[in-house]
């Protein structure tokens, strides 16, 4: 095991490994029971859908790990399901299996531009300020996502503009609801579901601060056992049956998606919009955690970029993220991506594909033992992802917010991810913003071209998502 993972080079070992993995699986098990109560709208079968997410996790955690030999672990996208369902099948009519396969088309375009090295190249042409803005983005994205499943914030109507009472024409007073605007406000904690999120935040953190190894993973743990007496952990669930999978394994409808010519535009646009925020969730991910962690070294960027074939693990890494987008889609769900939870594994101090192997073999037993992810409540998972987001935002103190050239372009990759919920969006944003520095400044010839193709393209992809109401 320490010869194929190569432990030791790595300057790791099993039982950091597998605390890791174990770690990455709480922190995203919820998604095989997100993922299908979402795809289900669209008429897909729940069942099916919950296996199909399972396998589809397995089998790209699995290459991930045994292949690039990475901690990262795959599964259908959150973000990229609600595309899926409610705006391909809902807002442009098309059937889940339509759908399903505009995404196996999503994924053999992804295996294109990895294979020919386009992929690799636009992280090669993506400026080092950038590179730290979307690894500290990630991490208040994290920290975001942690925080709202924390319960620690809520969102109300601000009250001043929300009821009014007017004489209508009769004398008597009508109340009337306005266009109140909709405002995040702190929680007053009588929440129980906060109350043991901000327990687990501060074990988390007083064992972070004592340095003790696992201090993430005995958090999670220890809150789910305190979930107990409170209500929250509910112990208990179903299992389900393997062959459920034959509800939505090869149902994709290609004749169906281009039997109308009038539609085939939208049917290319669509391709696209997935396409492109697939792609760049992965690399903002490899990225924002690849760098700061070592586990894609210079050494190792190096030989992806001079080198040819497969001779580097974020080469492996690209590629086995590329494939599993299409394998998701043969088995029956939305676009299988990197995930960024996986930070917490890494965080954790995992380094090798061990961690991934772990995770992917927790998920294997969620077939049979469902209960082992469904016990572990989202407040226990919450603070390990606000700790995450901690750890994280270092890559902002590498970034000259002194000058505004820089400063400009880095701000917006950060802040627009939690604040539209998308890795994609922040890069996309903040490579226009880059751009449009350059020029105004007048240094168009320090923008490597394929920035510019590339924010040409999310441009367009804006434009086009605004006049289809994608």
């Amino acid at each position: 095991m320490n010869k194929f993972f190569k432990l030791k080079e790595n300057g790791t070992n099993v039982r950091t490994e597998v605390m890791a993995g174990i770690t990455t699986f709480f922190t995203m098990a919820y998604i095989i029971f997100v993922n299908p109560s979402i795809l289900s709208k669209t008429g897909m079968p729940w069942d099916g859908v919950f296996v199909a997410t399972i396998i589809a996790t397995v089998i790209g955690t699995l290459v991930m790990g045994l292949v690039a030999n990475v901690p990262y672990a795959q599964a259908p996208g959150m973000g990229l399901n609600a595309f899926f369902t409610f705006t391909v099948c809902f807002a442009l009519g098309f059937t889940w299996q339509q759908a399903l396969a505009i995404v196996f088309i999503c994924g053999l375009i992804n295996i294109l531009i990895t294979v020919t090295q386009i992929r690799k190249s636009i992280i090669k042409a993506i400026p080092v300020s950038l590179q730290y803005a979307i690894g500290g983005g990630i991490g208040l994205f994290i920290a975001y996502i942690g925080v709202k499943s924390a319960h620690f914030i809520k969102f109300t109507a601000d009250a001043p503009n929300f009821l009014a009472q007017i004489p209508d024409d009769s004398g008597n007073l009508a109340t009337l609801v306005t266009n109140a605007e909709i405002v995040p406000a702190i929680v007053n904690f009588t929440d129980k579901h906060a109350q043991l999120a901000l327990i687990g935040l501060i074990i988390i953190l007083v064992l972070m601060l004592r340095k003790v190894k696992g201090s993430i993973l005995i958090g999670v743990i220890a809150t789910t056992l305190i979930g107990i007496p409170m209500g929250i952990t509910k112990l208990g669930g179903d299992t389900y049956s393997v062959t459920a999978i034959s509800e939505t394994f090869l149902k994709l409808d290609f004749a169906g998606l281009f039997n109308d010519p009038s539609r085939i535009f939208l049917v290319l646009t669509t391709i696209l919009a997935f396409s492109m925020s697939d792609t760049f969730d992965t690399i903002g991910t490899f990225i924002g955690t690849g760098r700061k962690s070592g586990i894609f070294d210079d050494k190792d960027e190096a030989a992806l970029f001079n080198g040819k074939g497969f001779n580097s693990k974020l080469d492996k890494a690209l590629f086995a993220d590329a494939t599993a987008t299409s394998i998701g889609a043969l088995l029956g769900t939305s676009n299988t991506t990197t995930y960024v939870e996986s930070a917490a594994g890494i965080a954790a101090g995992g380094k090798t594909g061990l961690t991934s192997v772990v995770t992917a073999i927790l998920f294997i037993a969620c077939l049979f033992l469902t209960p082992i992810a469904g016990v572990v409540p989202a407040a226990a998972t919450a603070p390990a992802l606000i700790i995450v987001g901690v750890l994280m935002m270092g890559s902002f103190a590498k970034i000259k917010w002194d000058d505004f050239e820089e400063a400009v372009s880095a701000f917006f990759t950060a802040v627009i991810m939690p604040f539209s919920y998308s890795i994609s969006n922040g890069i996309a944003t903040g490579f226009i913003v880059f751009v449009i520095a350059k020029l105004v400044r007048g240094k168009a010839k320090e923008v490597h071209p394929i920035m510019y193709i590339v924010s040409a393209l999310f441009l367009l992809n804006f434009i086009m998502a605004a006049v289809l109401k994608l």
